[in-house]
């Protein structure tokens, strides 16, 4: 198994991007309800704090950050992928390297993480995670998209309801 150099940061805020293998699919949004009970039963053995999320049908976000002596993010992510790929019927296409070491070919292999760096690396996150709706064609409000940390930000009255509401180009102007 490959060796994968991470930063091992206790207590570190995290920003997360998993896709499915088949980015075709819309199983994130179709079977929400498994991947929210995968979510809670690892919450319920391993907490760590989600600050903000956006569930896509093909793709996920997430900013989260760990408790002060934990620095393992790859096990509650290995943990949750397990459990919605296992309550998902076995239909999927399944590559013959994938076979020949009984995987599912549910989601792809790795995903992307990046510690926070400060304040303002927090708040883009946040805000691309917000956006992330919009900036695929989803919606054209980001307030119109029920799988995402947006509404609690709202209700929180950290972020007005109509936030993104309006021309697109000025979001994207500073996305890279």
């Amino acid at each position: 198994m490959t060796a994968y150099r991470r930063d091992r940061t206790p207590g570190a805020t995290w920003f997360f991007t998993l896709n499915l293998a088949d980015r075709s699919q819309r199983l994130l949004v179709e079977r929400v309800d498994l991947l929210r009970a995968s979510f809670r039963h690892v919450m319920l053995r391993h907490p760590w704090h989600i600050d903000a999320i956006v569930i896509l049908p093909d793709h996920l976000h997430a900013l989260c950050t760990l408790p002060a002596n934990d620095a393992n993010f790859s096990l509650r992510w290995r943990l949750i992928k397990t459990g919605f790929s296992r309550a998902l019927p076995r239909d999927e296409r399944i590559s013959p390297s994938r076979q020949s070491k009984g995987e599912r070919g549910v989601w792809q292999r790795r995903y992307w993480e990046h510690r926070i760096r400060d304040e303002d690396d927090f708040r883009r996150h946040v805000d691309y995670i917000h956006h992330n709706p919009r900036k695929h064609g989803h919606v054209q409000c980001v307030a119109d998209w029920p799988w995402s940390s947006f509404h609690r930000y709202v209700q929180a009255g950290l972020l007005p309801a109509d936030w993104a509401g309006g021309d697109i180009s000025l979001l994207q102007a500073g996305e890279s």
